[in-house]
């Protein structure tokens, strides 16, 4: 059985204009398997983490000073997420995104960038389908997810196996994300990132709960081969051995949130160099220096 902790909040603002490495991969998802089964075997008990960021962002929104007359919601877990706006178009997370036109003034992506093989170009393909003052909003899996089991099957696998093969998806890190959001063309750019360490009696129950989550391995270079008892049995030694509180393991699950507005002349610009009207030193009564 798991357990949340006591989430952490990590904030980041207005990141520099760079491509993520991960747009630079050749597709690393077997889209396939990931949406006709992976998907399909969640379970309501494994969406626990999606309540989680569909309840940020639904706060998020309240906080936000604007009627949305029109909005989409990009995802693979409708039943949840359909319900963020009510009317909201869902749209399915396809390589090509299929909106009905392009006078949307919210969208969300919900919870599947992170499986993107193109993530730069969901984020432009919403912000064409944005209308001039439009928000875009998502959330998604960041990079410091599973850092526990990346580390621990590593170790397993080598020793038994005498090598590793692909069982995490990567997953970009909050300021790649940032990055992403001013390659798209998105203005006034925020990413932030919630971290939910959560605790399992052992690494059979995290396995079983990733399966219902839906987040089961689904790269394209994955081993089809069966993965043999030794390498989970080593598994478990090696994640209790690194990573418990000395009864229980511990799992961090790290959800990214990203905001952007497309360009509009009514939003705020920042002030030309030079333009302040006052000394920082006076604004802040603090004397310029010794006299003579």
């Amino acid at each position: 059985m798991m357990r949340i902790d006591q989430p952490k909040w990590v904030l980041h603002y207005n990141f520099p204009d760079y491509m993520s490495n991960m747009t630079q991969q050749p597709p690393l998802t077997d889209t396939h398997t990931l949406h006709l089964h992976h998907k399909n075997r969640r379970t309501p008990d494994g969406m626990f983490l999606q309540q989680e960021a569909f309840d940020e962002i639904s706060e998020r929104l309240l906080g936000v000073k604007k009627s949305f007359t029109k909005t989409a919601v990009v995802t693979s877990w409708p039943d949840l997420w359909a319900h963020i706006v009510e009317g909201a178009d869902v749209i399915h997370p396809d390589d090509t995104l299929r909106f009905a036109d392009n006078g949307y003034d919210l969208i969300v992506h919900a919870m599947d960038l992170h499986w993107a093989n193109d993530p730069v170009g969901q984020i432009v393909q919403c912000r064409n389908a944005l209308k001039p003052d439009g928000l875009f909003l998502a959330a998604c899996f960041g990079g410091q997810t599973l850092n526990e089991l990346r580390s621990a099957i590593a170790e397993a696998e080598s020793r038994v196996m005498g090598g590793l093969s692909p069982r995490v998806v990567p997953m970009g890190e909050v300021r790649d994300y940032g990055a992403l959001l001013q390659r798209a063309g998105l203005a006034l750019p925020v990413a932030d990132t919630l971290t939910l360490p959560v605790s399992y009696s052992d690494t059979t129950a995290l396995m079983i709960d990733l399966r219902k989550m839906g987040e089961s391995n689904a790269l394209t270079a994955r081993t089809k081969k069966p993965t043999p008892k030794s390498v989970f049995d080593a598994l478990e030694t090696v994640y209790r051995q690194n990573f418990s509180d000395g009864e229980r393991l511990i799992a961090t699950f790290e959800i990214i949130f990203l905001a952007g507005w497309v360009p509009d002349a009514s939003q705020q610009k920042p002030l030309k160099p030079g333009s302040a009207k006052m000394k920082l030193t006076d604004a802040l009564r603090i004397p310029d220096g010794p006299k003579d």
